[in-house]
C-alpha cells in the first residue's frame, strides 16, 4: 500500500516522506501547533475553518510500526494527527524507529462522509476510542475495522451512525476483540450488514438488540466464527427483508443456544452453511420460518453433531429430513 493511501507509524525520518508524498495532494494537515513543520508546508494553519469534530484515539503496540489510518482520495479532505506525547520527537519534525509513540490523537474536521477502510489492515494497534463525534453525515461504515487483528480495546459508545447504510464486514477479522459496546448504534438506515461481525473468535458476549433491521436485505456470513459465543439473541432483529442469510451463524462452535424464534424468512432465497459447525447447539426454534421461496439448502446444518430439536412446521421438518438424513433429530 503507497504513502499516497496510509500513512506509516516509526517508519524513519516519517514526517519528511509525508511533506514530500502528501503536501501536493493536499490530504492532510499534520501536527497544528508546529510552526517549523507548517513553514515547511507552507501553509498557515490559522486560516483553516474548523468544522464539527471527530476525535479519535489510537494506542499502536509497542515495539512495532505499520498502518494505524487509511486516508481518503479525495483532495478536500482534512485529517490532523497528533502524536499525543511529551516526546523530543513533536518538536524534532519526524519520528524514527527508536522513538516510542504511546498515543496518537487523529481529528477530523471537514465534510467527509465515509468511513469506509478507514481502520483496515492495520494489525498493530491495540486500542481504539471515539472521543468526539458531533457529526451526523457519516454514510459508510464498511470494512471500517476489517483486520485489526491485535485490537483488543474498541471504545465506539459516542459513535453517530444515524445516516449509515453500509455496515458490510464493519469488524471483520477483529478476532482479539473479547467486548463491544454497540448500544448507541442507530442502524435504522443500513441496508447491509453481511459479514459484520465475521471472524470475531474472541467476543464473548453480543447485545444488538437495539438494531433496527428494516432495510437490510443482507445478513449473509453476519455471525461466522463468533466461536467464543455461548449465547446469541437476535430475535429483535427485523428479517422481513432480508434475502440471504448463507453462513449466518455458522462456525460458532461454542454456542449453546440461539434465539430466532422470529424471523420472518419470507424473502430469502439462500440459506446455505446457516448452522454449519455450530457444534453444541442441541436445539433451534424455527417455529416461524418459511422456507418456500429457498433454493439452496446445502450444509445448513452441516456438522451439527448436537442438534436434536427443531421446533419447526411439519413440512419443513419433513423436508429437513429428507435432505439432512444423518441429522438425528427428535
Amino acid at each position: 500500500m503507497s504513502l499516497i493511501n496510509s500513512l506509516l507509524i516509526r517508519n524513519e525520518y516519517i514526517l519528511e516522506q509525508i511533506i514530500e508524498n502528501f503536501s501536493q495532494k493536499k490530504l492532510l494537515e499534520i501536527i497544528r501547533y508546529n510552526k517549523k513543520l507548517q513553514n515547511r508546508l507552507n501553509k498557515d494553519i490559522n486560516i483553516y475553518k474548523e468544522y464539527t469534530r471527530i476525535e479519535i484515539e489510537v494506542i499502536p503496540m509497542e515495539n512495532r510500526y505499520g498502518i494505524f489510518i487509511n486516508f481518503p482520495k479525495e483532495d478536500d479532505k482534512y485529517f490532523h494527527i497528533f502524536f499525543d506525547d511529551d516526546n523530543i520527537e513533536i518538536k524534532r519534525n519526524y519520528i524514527t524507529e527508536q522513538d516510542n509513540v504511546t498515543k496518537i490523537k487523529i481529528v477530523i474536521d471537514n465534510t467527509i462522509k465515509s468511513f469506509s477502510k478507514l481502520f483496515q489492515g492495520c494489525e498493530y494497534i491495540k486500542s481504539i476510542k471515539f472521543t468526539k463525534f458531533n457529526r451526523k453525515n457519516i454514510t459508510d461504515m464498511s470494512y471500517m475495522f476489517t483486520g485489526c487483528t491485535k485490537l483488543k480495546d474498541l471504545n465506539v459508545e459516542k459513535f453517530n451512525t444515524d445516516k449509515v447504510t453500509n455496515m458490510r464486514c464493519m469488524f471483520l477479522g477483529c478476532s482479539s476483540l473479547v467486548k463491544l459496546s454497540l448500544s448507541n448504534f442507530k442502524t435504522t438506515k443500513v441496508n447491509n450488514m453481511t459479514h459484520m461481525f465475521d471472524g470475531m473468535k474472541s467476543l464473548k458476549h453480543l447485545n444488538i438488540s437495539s438494531f433496527n433491521t428494516n432495510f437490510v436485505t443482507d445478513m449473509s456470513w453476519m455471525f461466522n466464527e463468533c466461536s467464543s459465543l455461548k449465547y446469541l439473541d437476535v430475535s429483535k432483529l427485523n428479517t422481513n427483508n432480508v434475502s440471504d442469510m448463507c453462513w449466518m451463524f455458522s462456525n460458532c462452535s461454542s454456542l449453546k443456544k440461539l434465539e430466532i424464534g422470529n424471523f420472518n424468512t419470507d424473502k430469502v432465497i439462500d440459506m446455505k452453511c446457516m448452522f454449519y459447525r455450530c457444534t453444541l447447539l442441541r436445539e433451534l426454534n424455527l417455529s416461524n420460518f418459511n422456507t418456500q421461496n429457498v433454493n439452496c439448502w446445502y450444509l445448513m446444518f452441516g456438522a451439527c453433531p448436537a442438534l436434536r430439536i427443531i421446533n419447526c412446521s411439519q413440512e419443513m421438518k419433513i423436508n429437513i429430513k429428507n435432505r439432512f438424513k444423518s441429522l438425528k433429530i427428535e
